[in-house]
C-alpha cells in the first residue's frame, strides 16, 4: 500500500500532462475523421482504406524508427514530432474550412501523421524508464493509460462529434492546437531526462535494425506477446475500421451516436486502467491475458449478432476494459525486460508486428464489408480469434509471463 503512494516526479508529472492534452486533441479528431470521410464518400474500403493509409508508414519506417529513438534525444524528438503533426492537421483544418478538402488530400496528411507516429510512440515509450523506477512502472503505465482514456475516448470523441456537426474544421484546428501544447509541456522536460545519445562513430542503420529484430525474435515471450498481438490486430482493426458505417447502418446512430459509441470503451478502459496494477498483482499476468482473449473474441460476436445500440455500448464498455489492461500488462512487462540501450529498437519491432496487423486488418475489413455486408468483417474476426485463443492459451503460462527473464544486452 506505501508503495503505491510514492509520487512518480515532476518529471512524469509534466509528461502525463502533455498525455492528457495531446490525447483530448486525438480524441477529438478520432470522431471527427470518420465523420468527414463519411461526408465525402459511402464506401466502406475508402473509409477503411483511411486508417491503412494511417498505418502504411509502421511497415516502411517502424524498424529505421527505432534506430533513430535509441541514437538521439528522445525528448528533443517528441518535441519535433508533434510539432510536424500540428502543421499538418492545421493545413487539413484549412482544407476542410475552404471546401477543397479531398479523399486524397486526407490520406496524405495521415500518412505524413503515420510516419510521425512511428517515432514519437517509440520515443514515448523508450521515455517513461528515464522518469520512474522500474517498481513504478506498472502505475505509471495506468495513469497515462488513464488519461488517454478519458481524453481519448470518453470526453474527446463526443466532444469531436459535436464540433464537426458545428463546424468541419473545429476539430482538426483543436487538434493542431494541442499539439503544439503538448511539444512545450515535453520541451520542459530539459534537465529530467538523460540524453540516450551514443559516443563514437555511427553505426550502419541496418546493422542497429538486426539488433533490435534478434533481440526481440530471441526471447521467447517477446515473440509470442508480438505474433498474437499482431494475429489480434489484424481480426479487431478489420472489423473496427467500417465502425462507423456499422454504427449508422446496422445500429442506427447519428454523428453523436457514433461519439458515444466511441466514448463506451473508454468507460470501461478507465476502469480496467485504474484496477490494472491490484488486478495484476492478484492475479499474475498470464491469467489476465488469457481472460483479455476470451473477451475480444466475444466482443466480434455480440457486434455481429446485435442490432440494438444498448448491446453494442455494453459490450465496448467491456471491451475497453480489456484493452486498458491488456495494454498496461504488456507495455510495462516489455519495459522491465528490454534494457535501455535497446529500448527504441525492440519497441520498433514489436510496434511493426503490432500496427502491421492493424494496417492488414484495416485493408482487409473494408474489402470485407464491400463485398459481404456490414457485420460480415465482425464474423470474419470472430472466427479469427476463436482459433488464435485456442492456440495462445498454452502460451500464456506463470512460468513464461509473472517471472520474466531479461532480454540480453545482444552485440551491436
Amino acid at each position: 500500500m506505501r508503495a503505491r503512494g510514492v509520487p512518480l516526479g515532476s518529471g512524469f508529472a509534466k509528461l502525463w500532462v502533455a498525455n492528457a492534452v495531446s490525447n483530448v486533441g486525438d480524441g477529438v479528431a478520432l470522431a471527427a475523421g470518420p465523420l468527414l470521410l463519411a461526408s465525402l464518400t459511402s464506401d466502406p474500403a475508402l473509409v477503411a482504406g483511411a486508417l491503412f493509409v494511417q498505418q502504411l508508414p509502421w511497415l516502411m519506417f517502424a524498424l529505421p524508427a527505432g534506430v533513430v529513438v535509441d541514437r538521439l534525444d528522445r525528448r528533443r524528438l517528441v518535441v519535433l514530432v508533434n510539432v510536424v503533426r500540428a502543421v499538418v492537421i492545421a493545413a487539413l483544418a484549412v482544407a476542410v474550412a475552404t471546401g477543397v478538402v479531398t479523399v486524397p488530400l486526407i490520406y496524405a496528411a495521415l500518412f505524413v501523421i503515420g510516419s510521425m507516429e512511428t517515432l514519437a510512440d517509440s520515443a514515448s515509450t523508450a521515455l517513461l524508464p528515464a522518469l520512474v523506477p522500474a517498481e513504478q512502472l506498472p502505475r505509471a503505465n495506468a495513469r497515462l493509460m488513464g488519461v488517454q482514456i478519458v481524453g481519448n475516448g470518453l470526453l474527446a470523441p463526443p466532444l469531436g462529434a459535436a464540433l464537426f456537426v458545428v463546424a468541419a474544421a473545429l476539430p482538426f484546428g483543436l487538434n493542431a492546437a494541442t499539439f503544439l501544447v503538448a511539444a512545450v509541456l515535453v520541451a520542459t522536460l530539459r534537465g529530467s531526462v538523460p540524453r540516450e545519445v551514443p559516443t563514437g562513430a555511427p553505426r550502419p542503420m541496418i546493422r542497429d535494425i538486426a539488433t533490435g529484430v534478434r533481440a526481440l525474435m530471441g526471447h521467447q515471450v517477446l515473440r509470442v506477446l508480438a505474433l498474437c498481438l499482431c494475429l489480434m490486430n489484424v481480426t479487431l482493426t478489420g472489423a473496427f475500421s467500417i465502425l462507423v458505417l456499422y454504427a449508422r447502418e446496422r445500429l442506427g446512430l447519428d454523428e453523436i451516436g457514433f461519439g458515444l459509441l466511441l466514448a463506451a470503451s473508454a468507460v470501461g478502459g478507465l476502469a480496467g486502467s485504474v484496477a490494472a496494477a491490484r488486478l495484476l498483482t492478484r492475479f499474475g499476468a498470464a491469467f489476465l491475458l488469457r481472460v483479455g482473449l476470451v473477451i475480444e473474441t466475444c466482443t466480434h460476436l455480440s457486434l455481429a449478432l446485435t442490432r440494438a445500440p444498448w448491446v453494442a455500448v455494453t459490450t465496448m464498455v467491456v471491451f475497453g476494459a480489456h484493452a486498458s489492461l491488456w495494454g498496461v500488462i504488456t507495455l510495462s512487462w516489455r519495459q522491465r525486460v528490454v534494457p535501455d540501450a535497446l529500448r527504441g529498437r525492440v519497441n520498433s519491432v514489436y510496434f511493426l508486428f503490432a500496427v502491421g496487423g492493424s494496417a492488414i486488418g484495416a485493408l482487409t475489413g473494408g474489402l470485407a464489408a464491400r463485398g459481404l455486408g456490414i457485420t460480415a468483417p465482425f464474423w470474419i474476426a470472430f472466427a479469427g480469434m476463436a482459433a488464435l485463443t485456442l492456440v495462445a492459451w498454452r502460451l500464456f503460462t506463470p512460468a513464461r509471463l509473472d517471472d520474466p527473464d531479461p532480454v540480453p544486452l545482444v552485440a551491436t
